[in-house]
């Protein structure tokens, strides 16, 4: 009977369906195991940049606002690198002929002060350092103008002299925050400041009424 409703031929597909459904669970430990790791979460993973930029000097002793550099933040899902042009605005007079901004000055070749378009520019490559995966989509305008600061995700990047990854970034970590976000509000005035102490959950209840902020929690928010 057997033999007339599956034809000889499915013996090895049937070997195989075997096969994946015996190997399926140990499949799935090791998935799981894999993503608890801290090379699958990166916690301080700290990449070498091509150039040495010190975010302890401009954001923290210079206190430059983080979107003078990172300008797009407010308007794009990208808080973006910034461009060549940006850095030589001040290092075209500052530090104009130090060897460790070499690359920054061969991605934006200028004369008498201004761009030379007769030389090749070279792009700097830096390294992304929070990186999510391809399949999750973040908006950075969508936190940053509703009261995020860019220390919840990104830590005290105002005391690092290179930037490293604080935060675990996995789905479990940002649910945690979409499923009560009170404890990381306040105003969008101040997103951008480093240390600060006026969060609490009493005042992010009273943020998240008045904006109207009620994170989603569906699958599609994130992966689209």
């Amino acid at each position: 009977m057997a033999r007339f409703l599956f034809p000889e031929w499915t013996d090895s597909f049937r070997k195989l369906v075997g096969l994946l459904l015996a190997g399926a669970p140990v499949y799935l430990i090791a998935i799981v195991a894999y993503g608890v790791t801290p090379e699958a979460i990166r916690i301080g993973y700290q990449p070498k940049q091509p150039v040495p930029y010190s975010h302890a000097v401009h954001a923290g002793e210079m206190q430059m606002d983080c979107r003078y550099c990172h300008s797009a933040v407010e308007q794009s899902p990208h808080a973006t690198i910034p461009p060549a042009a940006t850095c030589m605005g001040c290092h075209s007079v500052v530090h104009p002929t130090s060897e460790k901004l070499a690359p920054i000055r061969a991605a934006y070749p200028m004369k008498d002060g201004a761009r030379d378009y007769t030389k090749k520019s070279v792009p700097v490559e830096w390294i992304k350092v929070n990186d999510l995966p391809d399949y999750v989509f973040f908006n950075h305008s969508a936190h940053v103008n509703r009261g995020v600061g860019c220390e919840t995700c990104h830590g005290r990047v105002d005391l690092m002299e290179e930037v490293y990854q604080t935060k675990p970034l996995t789905m479990g970590w940002c649910l945690d925050c979409h499923n009560s976000p009170y404890k990381n509000l306040r105003e969008p005035a101040d997103v951008t400041k480093m240390g600060y102490t006026g969060g609490s959950v009493k005042q992010g209840k009273m943020l998240a009424k008045k904006y109207n902020i009620n994170p989603p929690t569906n699958c599609s928010t994130c992966h689209r």
